[in-house]
């Protein structure tokens, strides 16, 4: 328990915490660059290499489909277990899960293999990824969520962009098997030597916090708290608010699970269309990477920018923008366009990526804040099996993987309404409470 003296002590602002903060930065954007190894060549390579019969659209989606659920259900834990045993502890338990993943891919006899190693790499991404989100929120201040959340998802997504074109590169230099295996093990090695030397647990920053409220200490516009929630609740009345109980929390949850179905399909069907479509590895890695690039580089914007106006609009429009993304792929030929319609997709994700979080902390009680974020990651993030079985499914009834980018066309559309009917905006300065309503 914190004493009164020692909540003082705890400054919020990414300016007053720049050096914890520079360091979960660092910690993300080898995240990425772990998840990242898996995205160019594994997937264009299943038949080739790993002995993926031609047209098996559900065994190519099985391995998506385990890192799905392994990773929904890690965030789930994660969030918990972060308010119990604290935030660094959590993420070097997610970078151990990881270290035997390059030797997995070395040595695969099978796809069955490549399967096994990607529930590792959920264990690893449902962990590690939570955390670092989780202490950026704990330390910064509420009118600096959509920035935090936005530089958070920027490194990540950079470091995925990154090992996307490394990876390709050397494939080509030293082999498949061989360049994955040397790329993961310094990735995975490093980042676990930098957590035990350098990260420091942020869990005190969010007692403190919780400290403040109760003590009516805290400055600025109220946030819009759920009102049916108790002051200290258990696992299932919090993953009962999320899921259905309020509309709002509903309406972001099922937005981030839709959206990865984009994710899902950029990972699997995208490199595959386009290695049938002739482009060499590196090419694939290049295009691929533009949305990644995108993604990552344009939450420095979004992320400030949902500060300014606000999550709902960000969120919607990028829900429909990287619909539209995703069906011009199918519209045009040649790498050029390609890369255009990755850059559209990209920018739209970078819309409503770092805002659907945001929008989650905005009206979290900070006593309950990790539990909360951990079950929207979850759905969010089951939102990769479920749109793996999905895409399998359309792709494998209607003939080709073409159908499975227009089914994500739509669903992103249909998605996208459901916010914008359902939701109200959380951001406290813009919507603030009134006595009546955290009452």
């Amino acid at each position: 328990m914190l004493l009164a003296q020692d909540v003082a002590e705890f400054r919020y602002g990414i300016r007053h915490n720049i050096a914890q903060f520079s360091h979960q930065l660092v910690q993300v954007f080898f995240v990425g660059l772990t998840i990242g190894m898996f995205r160019t060549v594994v997937p264009a390579l299943a038949e080739s290499e790993f002995g993926v019969a031609k047209g098996s659209f559900m065994m190519l989606m099985a391995f998506v489909t385990a890192f799905g659920f392994v990773k929904g259900t890690l965030n789930f834990v994660a969030g918990r277990l972060s308010e119990r045993m604290g935030r660094k502890k959590v993420l070097f338990l997610g970078w151990l899960a990881a270290m035997p993943i390059p030797f997995m891919i070395l040595y695969a006899p099978s796809w069955d293999w490549i399967v096994a190693a990607t529930v590792l790499l959920g264990v690893n991404q449902g962990l590690t990824w939570s955390m670092t989100q989780t202490s950026k929120l704990d330390l910064t201040t509420a009118d600096q969520r959509g920035l935090a959340i936005g530089l958070n998802e920027f490194s990540g997504y950079f470091g995925l962009a990154v090992a996307g074109i490394v990876t390709g590169y050397l494939a080509t230099a030293y082999g498949p098997r061989e360049g994955l295996m040397l790329f993961g093990l310094a990735v995975v090695s490093t980042a676990g030597l930098l957590t035990l030397l350098w990260v420091k647990d942020t869990l005190p920053w969010a007692h403190a916090e919780g400290k403040k409220h109760a003590a009516g200490q805290m400055t600025g516009p109220q946030p819009r708290y759920p009102a049916n929630i108790s002051a200290a609740p258990g696992t299932w009345e919090v993953f009962t608010l999320m899921s259905w109980r309020d509309a709002r929390m509903a309406s972001i949850s099922q937005a981030g699970l839709v959206e990865k179905f984009v994710d899902a399909l950029v990972w699997v069907f995208f490199p595959v269309y386009l290695y049938q479509q002739g482009l060499p590895l590196a090419g694939i890695g290049w295009v691929v990477g533009v949305y990644g690039f995108v993604w990552g580089l344009s939450q420095f914007l979004t992320g400030y920018l949902s500060d300014r106006i606000g999550r709902k609009k960000p969120i919607v429009w990028g829900m429909w923008l990287c619909g539209a993304g995703v069906a011009l792929v199918l519209l045009g030929e040649g790498e050029l366009w390609w890369s255009f319609a990755a850059a559209v997709m990209g920018f739209g994700m970078a819309l409503l990526y770092p805002t659907l979080s945001a929008a989650v902390s905005d009206i979290a009680h900070p006593n309950w804040r990790g539990s909360a974020i951990g079950i929207y990651r979850f759905w969010r993030d089951l939102g990769y099996g479920i749109g793996a079985l999905l895409l399998g499914a359309v792709a494998a009834l209607f003939g080709g993987i073409e159908a499975g980018f227009w089914f994500t066309a739509a669903a992103m559309f249909v998605s996208g309404l459901v916010v914008l009917l359902a939701c109200e905006e959380t951001h406290p300065r813009l919507h603030p409470a009134t006595l009546e309503s955290n009452t």
